[in-house]
């Protein structure tokens, strides 16, 4: 006796086309439109400009030899010709990262206050973790088409598992203690989660956030066989002709861009930038001699 579970997969998704057509589309204009507002404010920004605001921003977060390493490593995809498909790669990124936290989040609370809601959850973040990652090409290109909305989704699902399970790994492990200074003073559902839990527990949600980004990262250069664009394109190129020189190039970009994101993410958890406590730290004083020494 055989199951062929891949008749009735079959039949939810023509069943799913055929009825829940609007909800489709609607889904797909509201992630296209933050997806393209994205593309089209770093793809309009000058290449000068954007290199001056990583820089900056690797300066204030992490530090002077990182802000040289930016420079240097972005002036390198310039002149490699790829900015404009870094840009259009980061966008896809940024999209999906700001769509899975707005799913994420909320859903890694709920798990937190809740056993029954996290017994639910779990099992779903656990098939979106272990699927492989070209599988969630085929619905997302039969919903949704081509391009880079599909694209999109396809990351949504497949990076958001470290946001949700981080965020209630986070709040669970604030200490007994906070919870109960908490009540002693008042607090509601409400102020107890905004101003003790979530605060707690904002180490472990942005390491979550972190590595939803860099899943999100390795996630849309696959999603470049549906058309999601980028250098995903660049590396798919060198596959296809079988030219090295133009995979490796994509590959180091690829490279390039999740070191810079990385660092400057995880710098995001830990509180004032490095930079400027070693540049505002107090001069050691000289220690006083005793009058007996004197």
């Amino acid at each position: 006796m055989t199951f062929d579970i891949g008749d009735g997969v079959d039949s939810a998704v023509n069943y799913i086309l055929d009825n829940f057509a609007p909800l489709l589309d609607l889904i797909a204009a509201a992630i296209g439109t933050v997806t393209n507002g994205i593309q089209a404010l770093l793809l309009a920004t000058p290449m000068g400009l954007g290199l001056a605001i990583f820089v900056l921003l690797s300066l204030w977060r992490v530090g002077l030899g990182f802000a040289v390493f930016t420079g240097l490593s972005l002036w390198l995809v310039e002149h490699m010709g790829l900015w404009s498909a870094m840009m259009e790669t980061l966008s896809l990124v940024l999209a999906s990262t700001l769509v899975a936290m707005v799913i994420g989040l909320p859903l890694g609370i709920a798990m937190a206050r809740s056993d029954r809601v996290a017994a639910v959850v779990r099992p779903g973040l656990d098939l979106m973790q272990t699927m492989p990652a070209f599988v969630y090409l085929i619905p997302a290109a039969m919903f949704f088409g081509l391009g880079a909305v599909p694209g999109t989704i396809a990351t949504v699902i497949f990076a958001m598992p470290p946001v949700v399970r981080l965020t209630n790994l986070g709040i669970r492990q604030v200490h007994a203690e906070f919870i109960e200074a908490g009540n002693a003073f008042g607090c509601t559902a409400a102020q107890l989660l905004f101003k003790v839990q979530l605060p707690n527990a904002m180490p472990s949600i942005m390491a979550g956030i972190n590595q939803t980004i860099m899943l999100s990262l390795s996630m849309v250069v696959i999603a470049s066989m549906i058309g999601a664009g980028g250098i995903g394109n660049t590396v798919l190129t060198g596959i296809q002709r079988l030219d090295v020189g133009t995979g490796f190039e994509g590959g180091i970009s690829v490279v390039i861009l999740a070191v810079i994101l990385d660092r400057i993410t995880q710098s995001l958890g830990k509180g004032r930038p490095v930079f400027w406590r070693s540049l505002f730290r107090r001069p050691a004083q000289e220690p006083v001699a005793s009058a007996a020494t004197a």
